[in-house]
C-alpha cells in the first residue's frame, strides 16, 4: 500500500484502466457522463475533507468515474443517421454525400480509398440530411487507368461531393472472424460509400489557410515526398521495408515478408516506436550540442520537434506513446521535476485514454505499454538473477531484455495473432540490435543524405540494402525451421491473468531464494537456512509446474472435449468445411478461393495486397481455433472457389495427408498448390471408392466417387465439377454427405452404384446432413438424390453477393418440399454443428 501511495499517478492510471475494462464487459445504462461527474465531485470532496477510509473508497470512486466516462463515450458513438435507419432500411440506398476529405487518398490498383468528413447526405428525391462532420469510409472503383492519377491528386481537406451507394459495414460472418463493422466503429465510422468512377466525384481544392487540416495536408505531402525519395535510393524489394521502418508507411511492404516477420515475432521492428524516437532525439540533440546550444534550449527544441515527428511517422498508438513519454521526460529533465519513469508512462497512458478511450482495445497500444512496463520493472530484476552467472554486462542486458519482452508480450501476441515461434527469442536477440543499432540509423542517414545529394543517398541506400539482405537471409533460414512454429488458440482473459500472476510469483520466489543464498538465515522467519532452501526450491518447482500445466492447457484447451464438430465456414462464393472429431482430429474440406476475372491489358487493376481467402480469412480462423495441424486435407476438385485458399493453408498449417480427386486442372495456381504439397512431403492420395476408413475411434470416412480405373495415373481434366470427390462421414452415430460440385449426371452414376451396393446388403442411406452440391445450382440436387439420402438438414455454401443466381429457387423449393431444414451461409454466415451424445446441435453466426 505504501508503494501505491508513493506512486499515486500509477495507481490512478491502473484504476482508470480497471474502470474501462469493467465498462467493456458490463452494460449499465445509468452510467454516463453525469454519473461520472457526480462520482468525481464526491472523490474531490472525500480528499478535500481528508475523511477516513478515503483511499479504498476513493479507488472505487475513480473506477466508477472511468466506467462512466467510457460508457458516455461509447453511447455517443452512433451515426447521425440513426433516427432514419430506425425508420427505414438505408443499406443499399443511392445517395449524394457532401463534405471534405479527412484522410490521404490511397490508390491501389483499381481502387481508391479514403475517408470523408461528411457535412450532409441527400437521398434520391429528398432534401439533404445534416451529418455534422460524421466520418464515412469511401471505396471508389477506378474504371480506367488514367483515373489513378486523378484520384491520387486529391488531398486531405479538399471539398468533395460523391454519388454512390451507402453501405453498412459487414459484420463478422464467421465465429471469431474479423468484424469490419466493429473495427470501423472503434474509429468512429459507421457507414461506407461505394462509388464507381471518378466522374461520380466532384472535388474542389481546399483554400490555402493555416489550420490543423492544412498542417495535416502538408504532412501528407511530406510523407509522400519521402516515400518517393526512398523509392529512388533503395531497390524495389527493400524500399517498402525501409518505408515501414523509417516513416511508418506499410502500404508497400511485401505481404510475404510481413508474414515472415510476424511468424518470428518481429513485427515490432516494422512498427515505429520508442527505438525510432530515441534515434531521432539522439541525432537532434547531438546536432544541437555541436551548435553549442544550452541544455535548456536543446531540450525545449527537441520537445517541440517531437509532435512533428509523431505526425510524420503516422501517429500510430505505439509512436504516440513513445513520443509523449519522451516529451514528458524532456520537460521533466528541463525543469528538474519528475524522474520516475513509471510516472511518465502512467501520465502518457492516462492522457491517451482520455483522448480516445478505444485505445484500450488497440493491440499496438496494449503491447507498447505492456512491454514498456515490463522492461521498466523487469530488466533490472532479471539482471540481478543473472549477474552471478553472466559477467558480461552487454550479454546480460541483451538476455534480460529479450526474456522480459518475450514473457510480457506472449499472452497478448497469441491472443491477437495465434502463433508463436520458439525461435522468436533468438530472432529478437540477434536481429533487434542489428536493425536498431545499424540498419535503422544507416537508413535514416541515407534518407537525409539523399535530400542533400541524391547520388550519396543511393550509395548509402545500396549499403543498407546489403545489410537488409543479410537480415532477410537469416529470417528466411529461421522460417524454414517449421517445427519450431506453434499455433495457439485464442486464450481466455482468465488464462492470461493467471499466466502473468504465475510469472510474478516465480520472479518473487527466485529473488527470495537468491536472498537466502546470500544470508545464513532467512530475513523473516527464524529457522535454519537449509530448511528454507528446501521450501523455496519446492515452491519454485510447484510454480514452474503450474506454469507448464497452464501452457499445456492453453495450447490444447479442448483436448478433453469428446464432442464432434462440423463447421461450414463462410468463404463467400465457395466451399470450406472444418471437421473436428471427438478425439481431436482435424479434417479440412476445400478452402474457398477468390475468383479472378482479369483480362489481358488490365494489369493496372492488380492490387498490391489483394484479398485472398486463404491468407486473410481461412488460415487466421484455423489458428484461432487451435488447429495445430490437419490430419486430412480434402480437395474435392480443382476449381478456384474450392482450391484457391488451400495454398495459404499448406504454407502455414502442417498437413499429414492430402486427398484429391485424382485429376489435374491446368493452371498456375493449382500447379503451385501441388508443388507446395510435394515440397512439404505431404502424401497425395487420389480418391476412389473404398470401404470405411477410420479417422479415430468414433469417426469413419467412406469415398463414393470418383470411379477410378487406374490408381497410378493422374488425368488432366479442365472440367472439374463432375469429378468432385463425394464421401460420407460417420461420426458418433451421425452421417454427413459431402458432394463438392457434382451435377445431375454424377448423382445418377453414384445412385446406380449405391443401388448395387444396397442389393448386396450394404446400406448407405439415410444421412443426417447433406452438403448441397454446387452451391445450390439447378444443375444438381435432383429429387431422386434427395429421395435416396433423405437428409434431415441441408447446408448450402454460397456467397451473399454472387452473379450466378445461387442458390437456384428450384433447388430451394425442392428441399423445402422434401421437409429438409435448409441452412445457407449467405443468410446465416458460418453454420456450426456439434454432436453430443448422438444428437446434433447447431448455431449460425449471423
Amino acid at each position: 500500500m505504501d508503494t501505491q501511495i508513493k506512486r499515486p499517478v500509477v495507481l490512478g492510471c491502473c484504476l482508470w484502466i480497471t474502470g474501462y475494462a469493467l465498462a467493456l464487459h458490463i452494460q449499465l445504462p445509468w452510467m454516463s457522463l453525469t454519473m461520472s461527474v457526480i462520482l468525481l465531485g464526491t472523490l474531490i470532496v472525500l480528499y478535500a475533507l481528508r475523511l477516513p477510509g478515503r483511499l479504498p473508497v476513493g479507488a472505487l470512486l475513480l473506477v466508477g468515474v472511468a466506467f462512466g466516462y467510457y460508457a458516455w463515450n461509447d453511447q455517443r458513438n452512433v451515426s447521425a443517421l440513426l433516427p432514419l435507419s430506425q425508420q427505414r432500411m438505408l443499406d443499399g440506398s443511392e445517395v449524394a454525400l457532401s463534405g471534405r476529405l479527412s484522410s490521404p487518398v490511397n490508390v491501389d490498383g483499381d481502387r481508391a480509398s479514403f475517408q470523408v468528413e461528411a457535412a450532409s447526405v441527400r437521398f434520391l428525391g429528398e432534401s439533404a440530411f445534416p451529418l455534422g462532420g460524421e466520418s464515412v469510409q469511401v471505396s471508389l472503383r477506378l474504371l480506367k487507368q488514367e483515373q489513378q492519377a486523378v484520384a491520387a491528386g486529391w488531398r486531405r481537406g479538399d471539398a468533395v461531393t460523391l454519388a454512390g451507394t451507402l453501405r453498412s459495414p459487414s459484420q463478422a460472418r464467421n465465429f471469431g472472424g474479423f468484424d469490419y463493422r466493429r473495427y470501423l466503429r472503434l474509429h468512429y465510422t459507421h457507414w461506407q460509400l461505394a462509388v464507381k468512377g471518378v466522374e461520380q466525384a466532384q472535388v474542389e481544392p481546399a483554400a490555402l489557410r493555416f489550420s490543423v487540416v492544412q498542417l495535416l495536408r502538408w504532412n501528407d505531402g511530406l510523407r509522400e515526398a519521402l516515400s518517393r525519395r526512398m523509392d529512388k535510393i533503395f531497390p524495389d524489394e527493400h524500399a517498402g521495408f525501409m518505408k515501414g521502418m523509417l516513416i511508418g508507411e506499410q502500404d508497400d511492404l511485401d505481404p510475404e515478408r510481413f508474414q515472415q516477420f510476424s511468424e518470428l515475432g518481429l513485427t515490432h521492428i516494422l512498427a515505429i516506436s520508442g527505438l525510432n524516437v530515441s534515434v531521432f532525439l539522439g541525432v537532434c540533440i547531438w546536432i544541437m550540442r555541436r551548435m553549442k546550444l544550452a541544455k535548456e534550449t536543446y531540450l525545449l527544441v527537441a520537445m517541440l520537434l517531437l509532435p512533428f515527428y509523431i505526425l510524420l511517422t503516422g501517429a500510430s498508438p505505439s509512436i504516440v506513446r513513445a513520443g509523449l513519454m519522451a516529451m514528458v521526460a524532456l520537460y521533466a529533465a528541463r525543469r528538474g521535476l519528475l524522474k520516475d519513469v513509471l510516472h511518465i508512462m502512467a501520465i502518457v497512458a492516462w492522457l491517451m485514454l482520455l483522448w480516445n478511450p478505444y485505445y484500450i482495445l488497440d493491440v499496438s497500444f496494449q503491447l507498447s505499454f505492456l512491454v514498456t512496463l515490463g522492461l521498466i520493472l523487469g530488466v533490472q530484476r532479471v539482471n540481478r538473477l543473472l549477474e552471478d552467472y553472466i559477467p558480461q554486462a552487454w550479454l546480460m542486458n541483451t538476455i534480460s531484455i529479450t526474456l522480459v519482452s518475450q514473457l510480457i508480450s506472449f499472452p497478448v501476441s497469441i491472443y491477437y495473432f495465434n502463433q508463436f515461434s520458439l525461435l522468436s527469442w533468438l530472432a529478437n536477440a540477434v536481429l533487434v540490435p542489428v536493425i536498431s543499432m545499424v540498419v535503422f540509423p544507416a537508413g535514416l542517414l541515407a534518407l537525409t543524405a539523399s535530400l542533400l545529394f541524391l547520388p550519396a543517398g543511393r550509395c548509402l541506400g545500396w549499403l543498407v540494402s546489403a545489410l537488409n539482405e543479410a537480415v532477410f537471409w537469416l529470417t528466411d533460414l529461421l522460417q524454414l525451421l517449421r517445427m519450431f512454429r506453434m499455433v495457439w488458440p485464442t486464450p481466455s482473459f482468465a488464462w492470461m491473468a493467471l499466466f502473468y500472476m504465475l510469472v510474478v510469483i516465480l520472479d518473487g520466489l527466485l529473488h527470495y531464494r537468491r536472498q537466502l543464498k546470500k544470508s545464513d538465515l532467512p530475513p523473516i522467519f527464524d529457522a535454519s537456512s537449509q530448511i528454507w532452501h528446501g521450501y523455496s526450491r519446492l515452491a519454485i518447482l510447484i510454480c514452474v509446474s503450474s506454469l507448464l500445466a497452464l501452457l499445456w492447457i492453453g495450447y490444447s484447451p479442448d483436448q478433453l472435449d469428446r464432442s464432434g464438430r462440423v463447421q461450414f465456414i463462410d468463404v463467400g462464393q465457395g466451399d470450406s468445411m472444418l471437421i473436428r472429431t471427438p478425439h481431436g482430429k482435424h479434417i479440412l474440406i476445400d478452402g474457398g478461393g477468390t475468383l479472378s476475372f482479369s483480362k489481358k491489358g488490365e494489369e493496372w487493376k492488380q492490387r498490391k495486397d489483394p484479398y485472398e481467402v486463404g491468407r486473410k480469412l481461412l488460415v487466421p480462423l484455423l489458428k484461432k481455433r487451435g488447429v495445430h495441424h490437419l490430419d486430412l486435407l480434402v480437395l474435392t476438385h480443382g476449381d478456384a472457389d474450392h482450391s484457391g485458399g488451400l495454398q495459404a493453408v499448406l504454407e502455414q498449417i502442417p498437413v499429414k495427408q492430402f486427398l484429391f480427386n485424382g485429376t489435374y486442372k491446368p493452371g498456375a495456381s493449382l500447379e503451385r498448390l501441388f508443388r507446395t504439397a510435394l515440397d512439404r512431403k505431404v502424401p497425395l492420395l487420389a480418391a476412389k471408392p473404398s470401404g470405411w476408413i477410420p479417422i479415430d475411434a468414433e469417426t469413419n470416412l467412406q469415398v463414393l466417387y470418383p470411379f477410378r480405373e487406374k490408381d497410378d495415373e493422374v488425368d488432366v481434366a479442365a472440367e472439374q465439377n463432375g469429378q468432385s470427390v463425394v464421401f460420407i462421414l460417420d461420426m458418433m452415430g451421425t452421417r454427413w454427405l459431402f458432394t463438392g460440385d457434382i451435377e445431375k449426371g454424377t448423382e445418377g452414376a453414384v445412385l446406380e452404384q449405391l443401388a448395387k451396393a444396397d442389393q448386396a446388403g450394404i446400406v448407405h442411406a439415410p444421412v443426417d446432413v447433406l452438403k448441397v452440391a454446387h452451391h445450390g445450382s439447378k444443375t444438381s440436387t435432383t429429387q431422386a438424390w434427395l429421395d435416396y439420402w433423405r437428409p434431415a438438414y441441408a447446408v448450402i455454401s454460397v456467397g451473399a453477393v454472387n452473379s450466378y443466381g445461387h442458390p437456384s429457387p428450384e433447388v430451394v423449393q425442392r428441399l423445402d418440399q422434401s421437409g429438409i431444414k435448409v441452412f445457407r451461409t449467405d443468410q446465416g454466415g458460418e453454420i456450426q454443428f456439434e454432436i453430443r451424445q448422438g444428437k446434433i446441435f447447431y448455431r449460425m453466426r449471423v
